[in-house]
């Protein structure tokens, strides 16, 4: 199952793997949308999800480079990048207004399998590449 909470995605520290279920949770519900068995027009959920989404992981983002800059992480630029990387896709989606009303079912399910691979292929890879690092710093 997409989103499902793992213990191997937890990195001890408390904030971050708080935030990182929350990202797990939103991205359940553009799961759910994605695979909603009915005849409903889902464009208002979808944006709204969408748009949660963007926020969140842009505040979830800061509150991580903040720390790597801070205590001064040694792959803090590497991680910026792929952060940047994230929230440009996640805006090219809100771009693609017209796409969305008129493919839902398709688009929901390319975000849902875009965001699925790129959370829990970041968690397990390059923010466990943190882990150490702050848990070092105390945190």
């Amino acid at each position: 199952m997409y989103f499902k909470w793992k213990d191997e995605y937890c990195t001890g520290i408390d904030a971050i793997d708080k935030q990182h279920k929350h990202l797990m949770d939103i991205g359940s519900r553009i799961f759910d949308l994605a695979y909603a068995d009915d005849a409903f027009d889902r464009y208002d959920d979808i944006m709204e999800v969408l748009n949660e989404l963007k926020d969140y992981t842009v505040y979830h983002f800061g509150y991580e480079e903040d720390l790597m800059e801070r205590y001064k992480f040694e792959y803090y630029e590497q991680h910026k990048f792929q952060h940047f990387f994230l929230i440009k896709k996640i805006e090219r989606f809100e771009k693609e207004k017209h796409d969305i009303d008129e493919k839902q079912g398709e688009t929901i399910l390319e975000l849902a399998e875009f965001i699925s691979d790129w959370i829990t292929n970041h968690i397990l890879k390059e923010d466990m590449r943190y882990k150490d690092f702050f848990k070092s710093k105390g945190l």
